[in-house]
């Protein structure tokens, strides 16, 4: 007997991902890809060379589940020499299937059935499922375009006996814009009204483009903050620090009575992380050390490329504080002949007629603004990429004056 129309779906309404239908299209119109965020160049050779002298050297059986001893104690040293705290990498820190199984991981540990976590719109797609499989519910709180700053007030007021987690992107990917001490301390002082009087709150940090800060900016961690590291999951990537997305190897900082919680989903959930790739990143951060340091800069002139290239478009380019993305408001455009007033349309008809893919901003938004008409476009490719995207976005604009 069948049991298949019997089935009932956690995730009914979860279908793939923006970013998936993005690229995959890309790949069947051969349209230049400025969508998902994932690099186009190759990696430093000295890291290729690294994942070759582990396999030799017998890195090829299970590492430790928390992650091999040698790249925590790497990572602790990069913390440090980043201006951060010194952590404890035998008990704050945990080594993961990139970011994304840290925040799934966190969010496992955190909320049960019942509770609320609170997350900002535009918002990375990952966190609401996750809550969601834990039993819990989102509490999407819109950040105001275009400047997408959080409105602590409206959080104060949003809070309840239920809500057990509050997720925050810094760098924000989508919106592009950068925490300041400010905001650290509003969070603190939330997270610490509300265990005053009743169960505590915690913090899950999506962190993962710290180093992809622009204009001097300086990150603000939850790790380095006095109220909020006690508290708090700080997730990171080496995905993005490396430009390895595709290794899949991240890490979350987090005090001891929190490691000790994410350790026990993730044990069962990923269990440990390949052993050669870890390996390999340690030896590569042993031989530079200041590889992270290069990164704002790197990706900085790519930003600056790229909207340069697309002065004199009619899209409006709010400058990106952080994150490798770059948004863009087509509103100036929305009144041209064959063009149309939604983002999700206005990315279809860019990659049918322009052969560009970008990522609509709507999709990350539990209900987006009326009259959304911003795309997301990332900076994290080769520099004739960006270009001939731009070129081909200039031509399109301008067959539709």
């Amino acid at each position: 007997m069948s049991h298949g129309s019997a089935f009932t779906s956690k995730l009914p309404d979860v279908g793939t991902t923006i970013f998936t239908v993005m690229s995959r299209r890309a790949m069947e119109l051969g349209a230049v890809n400025v969508g998902q965020g994932f690099p186009d160049y190759p990696i430093d050779p000295d890291l290729s060379a690294c994942v070759a002298e582990a396999v030799a050297a017998g890195f090829n059986q299970y590492a430790p589940m928390e992650g091999s001893v040698g790249l925590r104690a790497a990572i602790a040293r990069k913390i440090v020499a980043a201006g951060g705290r010194e952590v404890d990498p035998e008990t704050e820190l945990t080594v993961s299937c990139g970011g994304t199984e840290s925040i799934y991981s966190a969010i496992q540990a955190t909320v049960g059935p019942g509770d609320e976590a609170i997350v900002f719109d535009p918002s990375y797609d990952a966190y609401d499922p996750a809550v969601r499989l834990a039993g819990g519910r989102c509490i999407h709180i819109p950040l105001q375009a275009p400047q997408f700053r959080y409105d602590w007030d409206r959080v104060r007021a949003t809070m309840s006996a239920r809500t057990r987690l509050i997720i925050v992107n810094n760098p924000h990917n989508p919106a592009c814009t950068v925490a300041t001490a400010r905001d650290l301390d509003e969070l603190a002082a939330l997270v610490r009204e509300r265990g005053a009087r009743d169960r505590p709150c915690y913090v899950l940090a999506d962190e993962v483009y710290e180093h992809v800060q622009y204009d001097g900016r300086v990150h603000q961690s939850v790790i380095d903050h006095p109220g909020l590291r006690e508290c708090s999951f700080a997730v990171y990537s080496f995905g993005k620090t490396l430009h390895i997305t595709g290794w899949r190897v991240g890490y979350c900082v987090a005090p001891a009575t929190l490691t000790r919680e994410l350790r026990k989903v993730h044990q069962f959930n990923t269990f440990s992380i390949a052993a050669p790739l870890q390996e390999a990143i340690r030896l590569y951060l042993e031989r530079h050390p200041d590889a992270w340091r290069q990164v704002a800069a790197f990706f900085g002139a790519k930003r600056d490329l790229l909207r340069a290239r697309l002065e004199g478009s009619g899209l409006v380019l709010p400058p990106a504080q952080g994150s490798y993305f770059q948004l863009a408001d087509f509103g100036a455009l929305a009144g041209s002949p064959g063009l149309v007033d939604d983002d999700v349309r206005f990315a279809e008809k860019l990659i049918n007629e322009a052969g560009v893919a970008v990522i609509p901003l709507s999709p990350f938004y539990r209900e987006p603004p009326p009259g959304m008409r911003i795309v997301r476009l990332c900076v994290a490719k080769r520099d004739e990429t960006l270009i001939e995207a731009a070129r081909r976005i200039h031509e399109y604009a301008n067959r539709r004056v």
